[in-house]
């Protein structure tokens, strides 16, 4: 990525502690352009605070954070005002945080919160996608969750599922789409 492309899409997907959000951070930075990170995360334990730390440390202080655990897609829309890149860490937290807000009984309704999954990442992608035309790159982070065992409950199972979808909605509308493991990315769009 550098100052010469036009604005575009990315998606960097992987397990836990793969390396996806280092390398999207790198990305980004190779840019040499200014940078807005919209982090997504809600500090609820000790856990939370100590992996929220390790990202802030690794950011450069001339990066602009933006706190989005909900509405994002506004998120995006400003920090276009004022930057070239934006990093989006992570759409599975965002996710997250969307279904714990929904009242027990929305969540039995599972078409309903597909729905709902479809729209809000159909908001960030439209975000996205203005972004890209005014030649800005967003860069979202993801979770591959779907690849180990069916989850012994309700929820876990939901979270999968959304997580999946989403990922293949965003997947979709990006030009690149980075599967990062053991911290070597392969852009597996370029081989699809």
């Amino acid at each position: 990525m550098n100052g010469t492309e036009t604005g575009r899409i990315v998606l960097v997907t992987g397990g836990a502690r793969s390396g996806k959000s280092t390398f999207a951070e790198k990305l980004a930075a190779q840019s040499g352009q200014r940078i807005g990170y919209i982090a997504t995360a809600q500090i609820y334990d000790e856990e939370m605070r100590f992996r929220v730390a390790l990202h802030q440390q690794r950011r450069p202080a001339n990066w602009q954070t933006y706190e989005a655990p909900f509405g994002a897609e506004k998120a995006i829309q400003a920090a276009c005002q004022q930057n070239d890149v934006i990093l989006f860490d992570c759409i599975t937290l965002y996710l997250s945080n969307l279904l714990c807000s929904l009242p027990e009984a929305e969540l039995a309704a599972q078409d309903k919160v597909y729905a709902l999954t479809r729209q809000k990442v159909g908001a960030l992608i439209t975000a996205a996608e203005a972004a890209a035309e005014r030649g800005l790159t967003v860069i979202f982070v993801t979770n591959e969750v779907g690849a180990g065992i069916v989850p012994e409950n309700k929820l876990s199972r939901i979270y999968r599922d959304i997580s999946g979808l989403a990922n293949q909605q965003i997947a979709q509308a990006a030009a690149d789409v980075y599967a990062v493991i053991a911290g070597i990315p392969v852009n597996i769009k370029a081989l699809a």
